[in-house]
């Protein structure tokens, strides 16, 4: 039981993506959570974001599922009956027997979604082999490889794919200087609304310090307006073509890190050859970056004092997403800003705790996947993951065979997916659906049986932060019969007969990742904020000279090489380019020119902070903020419409369209508008409920090597919708009667 207080020091237990901030627990009279503050004491308590002001909305939401729920009515409608945990777990467990039986373990899927990136889920079911949590490893004892996670549409080319291939580590395992920094780009990124918060601040210091801050991005975000900053509108998608432009002035210059380039980089000459056709003139073509501007960002890159970036996942989402991250870390190595103080770092491997991975689970074999011969790239590094864009072809034409049962955890696959329309039509050909959630998701409306999850602040377990192990303890038992996600898994796997294959609570699992690190639990629990810190060493630069980077101590970098892989050998061998080369995306005023006629516009799509995608639809501080979707656009194009804020507007690509609520600001670029994500599913207003922004976009458009979808350069055109009518299906026997 937790013991109540008037407040507690703990770990926060809203964001799904689990960074672990430290708060200070506020309880009101009733011992319910009633509001949280900043805990500087503790890993990463500095500050907060926008949603721990809404913390209580959240937890007590009235839209919380508090019980197991079972299908009533047909699906596509959220028609359920209340049923016991018993009753629910027999009905999965013989509809698991039952797929096996008929079809084999292989035809039932598991698709694990942010919901589920609390860290203890996450170490308890990492893919074993994978380089980072994905996907959820509870089918294997099942005899199923056909685990999906929520990778397969994000972070991962960042994370994961980009740094492994070129310099063989993970994107965790490097940081940016920014507090010795005296030039920073923010690149395709918006820190002010980032989680964590803190990297803003370090932002806001270093420009009131003196530091040059450069975004380049078609929006203005608040770090393009902070003191000296200089904002560069860039053509959405064309951020790889002016990476390799800045390359071939730093080249053409002779202001690259010679010493650097010839002896630990791999494909440089073949590099230097490629890139001289990507002129400033050129360039600017391809950017809409001027040309003297672009001049201009080489040099100081050159004559930067420690330069660094910060960049996240907005240039993960086009046709090269995976080589244009590349493409800049290779700009980075070559202007000298690698390893170096106020450059872009590594991780001094002696400065981290490293937990133990021997007690995950490997793949039954993902060449007996849905996804076999396809995606190699993200499969190797994700543990043999099959990717989720595969899914709807399985169920729906049985390519390579036919999925029949899918698990859905802490993931709302309808309004995060391009196509909602072709997931919904998958849907429906389930034979059978779980949806586990805080709440009732657009695809719980096909499930057959819903289980309700807790936050975090109702579960124990604990938080990894590189160089500390921080305890989470329990702040408030769980609303209603919810569990934690961990929970239902483990009592799901002892249901199925190989719970042994897991650890059967979190109190296990902390001894087994604890293994070898020399850390115990007393360790933590002897702290005043239950957390074990690692002492840092000194820090070095130029680690792959004296064998920091690799597991064998050799100089060099853990590549197939072992050095810095510009060419990429690992590419090569799966079929792909191994330069990061760039490539024009697939529906773009330069692909499709003829198509610019009719969708003039470039459509972006992303979350309005504070936001969790679509999980905040139901808390009445965020629909007070956002009582409507919005798409911002640029003053010129809303002239150009007749449309002023606050106008109801149809945003349309080839594909179909949206209504949503014009935002006229100068801080887009013009040609570009940013239209909202989140909306479709069965909470808040109605004009949320019914804007589903991933009916612009398209399936068929992905990055070849990540799987990626587009979700950053397609094409549209935005209108005032004169008429305010419900849209309706005519009924062709009318004839030509105008």
């Amino acid at each position: 039981m937790c013991v109540l207080a008037e407040q507690k020091p703990g770990i926060c237990g809203l964001c799904f993506h689990s960074p672990g901030c430290g708060v200070i627990v506020h309880f009101d009279d009733d011992g319910k959570i009633d509001r949280l503050t900043p805990d500087p004491g503790a890993p990463m308590g500095e500050v907060l974001c926008p949603m721990a002001a809404s913390a209580k909305q959240i937890i007590y939401s009235d839209a919380r599922i508090k019980q197991p729920l079972k299908r009533k009515g047909p699906k596509g409608k959220l028609d359920f009956e209340p049923i016991s945990w018993d009753a629910a777990f027999d009905i999965i467990a013989q509809k698991m027997d039952s797929v096996r039986a008929k079809y084999g373990p292989q035809a039932l899927g598991f698709y694990a979604g942010t919901g589920s990136y609390e860290r203890a889920f996450k170490d308890a079911f990492q893919l074993g082999g994978s380089h980072i949590y994905l996907a959820s490893s509870i089918l294997f004892p099942y005899g199923s490889p056909n685990t999906f996670g929520v990778g397969s549409p994000c972070y991962t080319s960042l994370g994961v794919l980009a740094p492994q291939l070129t310099c063989g580590c993970l994107h965790t395992e490097m940081f940016s200087d920014l507090d010795n920094s005296d030039l920073i780009f923010v690149w395709g990124t918006d820190p002010s609304t980032s989680t964590p918060p803190a990297m803003f601040g370090r932002l806001v210091r270093a420009a009131h310090e003196g530091a040059r801050i450069i975004v380049i991005d078609p929006r203005q975000t608040a770090s393009a307006k902070l003191p000296g900053s200089l904002w560069v509108p860039i053509r959405p998608g064309s951020d790889g073509a002016l990476a390799l432009g800045l390359c071939h002035i730093l080249i053409r210059e002779n202001l690259i890190d010679q010493a650097f380039v010839k002896e630990w980089t791999f494909g440089y000459e073949a590099f230097a050859e490629y890139v001289k056709a990507f002129t400033p003139e050129i360039v600017a073509g391809i950017t809409g970056v001027p040309r003297d501007l672009i001049m201009e960002l080489a040099q100081e890159i050159a004559d930067a004092e420690g330069a660094s970036y910060v960049m996240y996942t907005g240039l993960e989402y086009t046709k090269s997403g995976v080589q244009n991250i590349r493409a800049v870390m290779v700009l980075w190595a070559l202007a000298g800003q690698l390893d170096v103080e106020g450059g872009r770092c590594f991780v001094p491997h002696e400065n981290q705790i490293h937990l133990s991975k021997d007690h995950q689970i490997a793949s039954p074999g993902f060449d007996r996947s849905i996804g076999a011969g396809h995606f190699p790239v993200y499969a190797h590094f994700c543990g043999g993951e099959p990717h989720a864009n595969r899914l709807p072809k399985s169920i729906l034409e049985g390519d390579p065979y036919k999925i029949h049962g899918l698990f859905i955890l802490g993931a709302s696959i309808l309004t995060a997916w391009p196509n909602p329309i072709l997931w919904q039509k998958a849907f429906d050909a389930l034979d059978f659906l779980v949806s586990i959630d805080l709440q009732l998701t657009r695809d719980a409306a096909w499930a057959d049986i819903v289980l309700p999850a807790t936050t975090a602040f109702e579960q124990s377990s604990y938080c990894f932060y590189g160089n500390a192990v921080r305890l989470r303890e329990k702040m408030i038992e769980p609303v209603g019969q919810s569990k934690p996600c961990f929970t239902i898994l483990t009592e799901l796997a002892q249901k199925l007969g190989y719970g042994e294959k897991f650890p059967a609570n979190e109190t296990a699992l902390l001894d087994l990742v604890l293994k070898d690190t020399g850390i115990t639990r007393a360790d933590m629990e002897q702290d005043e904020r239950l957390t074990v810190r690692k002492p840092a060493e000194p820090m070095t630069y130029r680690k792959w000279e004296t064998g920091h980077l690799r597991t064998d101590g050799k100089p060099g970098f853990e590549t197939p090489s072992g050095k810095f892989e510009i060419k990429s050998q690992l590419l090569e061998q799966m079929g792909y380019e191994g330069l990061p080369k760039y490539e024009e995306s697939f529906e773009t005023p330069v692909s499709q020119p003829l198509l610019a006629n009719r969708f003039p516009l470039i459509l972006g799509t992303g979350p309005f902070k504070p936001d969790m995608k679509s999980c905040l639809r139901a808390i009445p501080d965020f629909i007070e903020k956002y009582p409507d979707p919005m798409v911002q656009m640029n003053p010129q194009d809303a002239s150009d419409r007749q449309i002023e804020t606050g106008d109801t507007v149809v945003v349309k690509t080839p594909r179909g369209f949206v209504e949503m609520r014009a935002d006229v600001t100068e801080n887009v670029m013009k040609g570009f508008v940013y239209a909202s994500v989140g909306g479709g599913g069965p909470l808040g207003s109605e004009s949320w409920r019914k804007a589903n922004v991933n009916v612009l976009t398209d399936l068929e458009q992905f990055d070849p090597i990540s799987g990626f979808p587009v979700y950053k350069t397609l094409m549209c055109q935005v209108k005032k919708k004169r008429r305010m009518r419900t849209i309706v299906v005519q009924d062709p026997s009318l004839g030509c009667v105008g």
